[in-house]
């Protein structure tokens, strides 16, 4: 399991790691997808992957306040720096919902919120996991 600085040491999350991992097996294993970058079979796995349909609201699923970052870099795409400050504050939410209650409840979650807060979130969330799919072989 990650150390304990690791964002990816939440049980929930460490079960759709290995959930998240098939379905980028399986969609590196499509003849359409047989060129296709790392990152974007990792994008493509994160919308494929399963959502809980009795997902709890926003306002039911606790949170830990964020703490500040190590790194100066933002979670968010770059497309998303100049969003709306309570724009910004909804991916970010949901990528914390994604670390600490799971990728199926943020994911059903961030299907209630407008297109680009879901594309900015999927990118962002996409971000934070390629590194750690990387050390753990599942990606190159």
């Amino acid at each position: 399991m990650a150390d304990q600085n690791s964002p990816f040491e939440h049980e929930a999350l460490e079960a759709d790691m290995k959930r998240l991992a098939a379905e980028i097996n399986h969609h590196r294993e499509r003849a359409e997808m047989k060129n296709v970058p790392e990152r974007e079979l990792l994008k493509e796995a994160i919308r494929a992957f399963p959502r809980f349909e009795n997902a709890p609201s926003a306002a039911e699923i606790p949170v830990p306040t964020p703490q500040a970052q190590n790194s100066a870099k933002s979670p968010l795409p770059d497309y998303a720096e100049d969003a709306a400050p309570e724009v910004k504050l909804e991916i970010e939410y949901l990528l914390d919902c994604a670390l600490y209650k799971g990728l199926g409840k943020a994911l059903a979650e961030a299907d209630k919120s407008p297109y680009f807060v879901r594309d900015a979130f999927h990118d962002a969330l996409a971000g934070k996991l390629y590194p750690e799919l990387q050390k753990r072989g599942i990606i190159k």
